[in-house]
């Protein structure tokens, strides 16, 4: 949904308590939390209440929100991220490793499923051995879509930051990959006739 005036104009009259600006803001990005929300939970159930949440607590909080620039999106993932941490710690679960592939509903080939879902399993297993920011920055890029410059202001970083993140995250995914490759590689499996 686009935004019917500058988001800047709907912040400052949501932190008046005007609830058809917050509502608008909602409509905008409540999709876009909840994917986030969803991608770090795996549960669609969880996922609908700690996005309800967090939007409650930005509603609680909107009156001593100051406008800085940023967009309005990096304090609803700030306090979306707050919310997961929180929910883990109160199940005492570790994170989920972070799932990023989105599959087709009707695979043309059985064959060719069963490959990509094993990639894809391969790829979770390597994007679970980076660093929580490269994970945040492949999630923001590769699945959201935004750019730099929207990333580090969400995650209050300079844009090199970013890059260097970013470069490192797909660098140490590739060296990772490579890894797996040559194990693969080399395990012969041995068949006794026993």
């Amino acid at each position: 949904m686009a935004l019917t005036c500058s988001e800047a104009d709907l912040v400052q009259r949501a932190t008046k308590r005007d609830e058809a600006a917050f509502a608008e803001l909602y409509s905008h990005y409540v999709e876009k939390i909840y994917r986030y929300i969803y991608y770090k939970v795996g549960d669609a159930s969880e996922a609908e209440d700690l996005c309800g949440q967090a939007f409650l607590k930005a509603w609680e909080a909107i009156e001593r929100y100051t406008w800085t620039g940023y967009p309005f999106s990096s304090w609803l993932y700030r306090l979306a991220h707050n919310l997961v941490v929180d929910h883990y710690r109160t199940h005492r679960e570790s994170l989920p490793l972070d799932d990023t592939i989105v599959t087709r509903e009707e695979p043309v080939d059985p064959e060719i499923a069963l490959l990509n879902s094993i990639q894809a399993q391969e790829l979770r297993q390597a994007i679970g051995q980076l660093t929580g920011e490269q994970r945040q920055v492949i999630h923001f890029k590769f699945i959201e879509g935004y750019d730099n410059a929207d990333i580090a202001r969400m995650m209050n970083k300079k844009e090199g930051a970013i890059r260097a993140l970013q470069y490192r995250a797909l660098h140490s995914l590739q060296e990772i990959m490579v890894q797996e490759e040559q194990r693969a590689a080399a395990f012969v499996p041995t068949f006794s006739m026993a």
